[in-house]
């Protein structure tokens, strides 16, 4: 009894140590906020030592509660797998899972795991959907959805699923031949921007800088505007103004030269992508084994809230 009670200490443990939030982790242990409070000082006094430092905003594992985690991930993965195991000789999982995603999430997060774990499980269906809009979930049957952490509703379960995003202001060569390099903020009001229409707000995508704590707001004036990120990269490739796009998209045309990247110092990167989903709803066994095999590729990724 006392070999399982460490078990299901160091599994809680775990969790809250993920979540950084002992409400979202109590949501996702199907357990009370107290009870698991009393799991967390029962372990750490069979220990004799404090595992997390708890302030009045969030949770964090100490230094002897990281140290644990260096062994205790590794640890859990393979029971996990072995319950996975076992799995197979029962009924197999089935069932669809539906997602809508921003495509960037598709292509960067989701996909990459998708294509790895899918042919474990070939009664189970993934359907996507690619969209800009902050679309409800609960009233378009979707499992779940994934966007940056400020976007998602604050009564929903978030669990970051990808690093860290960084969106950089780029232009061609020959559009900054044209037009110059800007050197301040200020500097752009002299410049055309391809812009981003948010179809969920139905307006102009601001740009937000901010440098050594100082943020602007800007918005330029364009010939172009699309609502797909992937046309306005393109735009830009082609010379018609300057761009924000996602950094990891623009990489391989700044390696070749194709596109510059200006006013770096003031694109600092932010908290990349979560999945998000009804804390109340009861979910499939599939949607369980995938939101899993997630929750694996982020630790993997050494990707922690």
């Amino acid at each position: 009894m006392q070999h399982r009670d460490d078990l299901n200490d160091l599994h809680a443990f775990a969790v809250v140590a993920e979540e950084r939030n002992f409400t979202k982790a109590a949501a996702r242990l199907n357990m009370s906020q107290s009870a698991l409070s009393h799991a967390l000082r029962r372990l750490e006094t069979r220990l004799g030592i404090r595992l997390l430092t708890r302030t009045t905003r969030n949770v964090a594992p100490s230094e002897a509660g990281n140290r644990l985690l260096t062994h205790l991930g590794p640890a859990l993965d393979s029971i996990d797998e072995g319950l996975r195991a076992i799995g197979d000789l029962r009924e197999k999982p089935s069932g669809t899972i539906r997602i809508t995603a921003t495509e960037h999430a598709c292509d960067t997060i989701l996909w990459p795991v998708i294509k790895k774990w899918l042919p474990q499980y070939p009664d189970i269906e993934v359907e996507l959907s690619s969209d800009q809009r902050m679309t409800d979930i609960v009233d378009n049957r979707f499992d779940a959805g994934v966007r940056i952490g400020e976007a998602v509703a604050k009564d929903m379960v978030a669990v970051r699923i990808g690093p860290d995003i960084r969106l950089i202001i780029v232009g061609s060569p020959d559009y900054l031949e044209r037009h110059g390099i800007p050197e301040t903020p200020q500097d752009l009001s002299t410049h055309r921007a391809v812009n981003l229409r948010l179809l969920a707000a139905n307006t102009i995508y601001a740009w937000e800088l901010e440098k050594d704590g100082h943020e602007v707001r800007i918005k330029l004036d364009g010939s172009l505007v699309f609502d797909s990120p992937k046309m306005v990269l393109r735009a830009a490739l082609e010379g018609f103004g300057l761009a924000l796009v996602n950094d990891d998209e623009a990489a391989p045309y700044l390696r070749q030269g194709a596109l510059r990247q200006v006013l770096s110092d003031w694109t600092p990167p932010f908290a990349g992508y979560y999945l998000y989903y009804p804390s109340r709803r009861q979910h499939s066994a599939a949607f369980t084994l995938f939101l899993d095999e997630l929750r694996k590729s982020a630790r993997k990724c050494n990707i922690v809230e």
